[in-house]
């Protein structure tokens, strides 16, 4: 597996398959042909589909800047190798093509030739859950120990400067009203749910909270501002949201937070060298799924549970989002996405809890639950994988 340092990555939303990845490339594009003085681009599937919801026509643009781009969009052509298809033409000053380059965004802000992740710099010698646990458990270590044996030390720095990104994102996000941009005109509710939180009992004003701090993060990521992956933009709000209210409640420090996102770290990376976290490839279990099951791991460790427990909590993370569409309405990533971030963040603590009152022990572990998602990702029809053709996104207007 890869460095948990190509998991998270800061950046600004709404998507990081239809925006940060086609910024990405975009950008590499433009580097690689200095003496271009136009380009055509050409978006296919689900990338086409909901690309002006995401505003990837915008970050394309942005990045080609001030040459000339004309976008064409194909939304009922799906290359073969990914769902999220893009062609780059690059032309000279005669109108003549000098370079063209078919790329694929993947999930989690990375682009491909291949469509499949190429793992160039691969440093854990450990593929699966079942093989971790068991050198953990031998060895009497921790998950983010074992992060620690295997990523460079600054690794610990990296995840400190994540951890305030998050913390910004969270706090942007609560002192920021009006309208998220788009035709759904949904206004903000973060400071609205931050507000109420203290007029509610002790534990509903947690549960209030928890919402907030979703919120605040996953409407910040809808106006494209700045966040961290976790392990997508779609899914952002609710590792954040789980993190900050155990450190508000349980006096955590932020030392022991950053552990925590190591810890959540590999379990992003095994669910994205073994399956995939792109709604466009599995559908929301791969985003919101995945993220619940990081932050219930996140979680179970800043209590106390054992690896054994950990690994419990974010196989029920995941498990109980199988099957989960991906389904945004006009292509935006506001509904049904931001709740779901506020909801799988409090899935995520129930998980959490779960896996706390036993010993670890169950009989459906975490490797099969994320082949069973990965199955059901491939089994689903296209259009419930961010094409907007189907679910919520075809109903919600009748």
């Amino acid at each position: 597996m890869e460095s948990i340092k190509d998991l998270y990555k800061i950046g600004y939303g709404p998507s990081s398959s239809h925006t940060m990845g086609p910024l990405f490339a975009a950008e590499r594009f433009r580097h690689e042909n200095p003496e271009a003085v136009s380009f055509h681009v050409t978006l296919y599937g689900s990338l086409a589909a909901t690309g002006k919801g995401h505003m990837t026509d915008r970050v394309i643009k942005d990045a080609l800047s001030p040459l000339p781009v004309d976008i064409a969009w194909e939304p009922d052509t799906f290359l073969p190798l990914h769902p999220n298809g893009m062609k780059f033409e690059a032309f000279g000053k005669e109108g003549n093509l000098i370079k063209d380059w078919i790329t694929y965004s993947i999930g989690g802000g990375d682009i491909s030739d291949s469509g499949v992740r190429v793992r160039n710099t691969e440093i854990y010698p450990l593929m699966m859950m079942k093989e971790i646990l068991a050198y953990c458990v031998n060895n009497g270590i921790s998950f983010w120990e074992y992060v620690g044996q295997y990523e460079n030390p600054d690794v610990w720095d990296f995840l400190e400067k994540i951890w305030i990104t998050m913390q910004e994102s969270i706090e942007n996000g609560l002192q920021t009203e009006g309208v998220l941009p788009g035709g759904l005109k949904l206004p903000r509710k973060a400071m609205t749910f931050y507000l109420k939180s203290r007029n509610n009992s002790s534990d509903l004003s947690k549960r209030t909270l928890l919402y907030a701090f979703a919120l605040a993060v996953a409407e910040e990521n809808a106006s494209g501002g700045k966040i961290v992956t976790a392990p997508t933009c779609g899914s952002s709000g609710v590792l954040p949201a789980v993190l900050k209210l155990i450190k508000i409640q349980e006096n955590i420090s932020d030392a022991r937070i950053v552990r925590a996102l190591a810890t959540a770290g590999l379990i992003g990376n095994l669910i994205k060298s073994n399956a995939s976290i792109s709604g466009a490839e599995v559908g929301c279990q791969g985003e919101v799924g995945s993220a619940c099951a990081m932050a219930a791991a996140a979680i179970t460790q800043l209590l106390g549970g054992t690896p054994a427990q950990v690994e419990y909590a974010a196989s029920i993370g995941i498990e109980h989002f199988l099957g989960l569409t991906c389904d945004p309405v006009f292509g935006l990533v506001q509904i049904p996405c931001i709740e779901r971030n506020a909801f799988a963040a409090a899935r995520a603590i129930d998980a959490a809890m779960y896996a706390l009152m036993t010993d670890g022990t169950h009989v459906i572990k975490f490797d099969t639950v994320i082949h069973a998602m990965k199955q059901t990702g491939h089994d689903l029809p296209h259009i419930y994988k961010e094409t907007a053709e189907g679910g919520l996104a075809l109903f919600a207007d009748k």
